[in-house]
Parts: C-alpha cells; sequence; structure tokens
C-alpha cells in the first residue's frame, strides 16, 4: 500500500468522527482538487515563462491548434474558450495591442473579421506549450507510463457527463 498523505488524514479524521458517513468521494475528488492546485501552478510558471498570461495562452494555442494560417473567427474562439463575447472582444484587443494576433477581414465574408496569430504570438504559445508538457510530465512522474493511460481513462469517463 502507498504511503500516507494528507487526504488520508483528513479523511481518517472525519472516519473517526463519523463512522456513518461514506468518505469515498472525498477520497477522489480531495486529490483531484489538491493536484488541480499544483497544474494550476505548474501552468502560470510555463506561461510566464513565455510572458503569457492563461487567458492569451487559451486563445493563442486554439489559434494554433487549427492550423496554418492559425486563424479563427470571433465565433470560433468563443466556442473554444467559453467565453462571451464580451470577454472575447476585450482579449482580443489586448493581444492585438501586444503584437500576439492581428485583426483581418475575412476573404469569403467582407463583413466577417479573421483573428491571425502573428508569428510572435506564434513563438509563444509553441515556448509555452513546451514548457508546459514538461511541468505536467514532471507532475505525473510518480506514475508509471501504463497508470497514466489508466489514470486519463477514468477521467475521461468521469468527465464525458460534463463536457
Amino acid at each position: 500500500m502507498p504511503a500516507s498523505d494528507e487526504v488520508d488524514r483528513i479523511v481518517g479524521a472525519w472516519q473517526r468522527e463519523r463512522p456513518d458517513l461514506d468518505f469515498t468521494a472525498l477520497q477522489v475528488l480531495s486529490r483531484v482538487a489538491r493536484l488541480a492546485r499544483h497544474l494550476d501552478r505548474a501552468r502560470r510558471a510555463a506561461f510566464a515563462a513565455s510572458d503569457l498570461e492563461s487567458w492569451e495562452f487559451d486563445v493563442l494555442s486554439a489559434l494554433r491548434r487549427a492550423g496554418a494560417p492559425y486563424q479563427l473567427s470571433p465565433k470560433s474562439l468563443l466556442q473554444q474558450t467559453l467565453v462571451s463575447s464580451g470577454t472575447m472582444t476585450n482579449r482580443i484587443d489586448r493581444l492585438v495591442q501586444r503584437g500576439l494576433v492581428e485583426r483581418r477581414t475575412d476573404p469569403n465574408d467582407g463583413r466577417g473579421i479573421l483573428v491571425v496569430m502573428t508569428t510572435v504570438g506564434q513563438e509563444r504559445v509553441d515556448r509555452a506549450i513546451s514548457q508546459l508538457l514538461t511541468a505536467e510530465a514532471e507532475l505525473l512522474e510518480a506514475l508509471s507510463p501504463l497508470d497514466q493511460e489508466r489514470l486519463a481513462s477514468l477521467l475521461r469517463k468521469l468527465s464525458l457527463d460534463f463536457d
């Protein structure tokens, strides 16, 4: 059996005080919440090393994943980043000011706009994703590749109802 962690201590105390309750969910989700905090710190550090905020990474990574020429409509960006229209407009404005994206007229619709990632934006998001993957691999290094696959599969199964 693996060594005990802080969640084991908390759950043990609760089980002693409330033996009538089932703490299985707390054992799982408290660990997920604690790991999420570690992941958030690792992500913020990876993005900061590339001079990006997490929201900037979200927008730039959506553009990068779109493939060359790394452009999407604001509506597509909204759908991928799950923010309001006003928030996305503000984000695009700030990214334009930083030289990470440009607005261009959609050649297929003269009234439409495309958000296009600049070379600087691509360099930053590429650096950030490399740093992020290294940091995330370090968080998982206690697990074998097979255990990582199993965990990914279980988390996918759990998250399907939420997506």
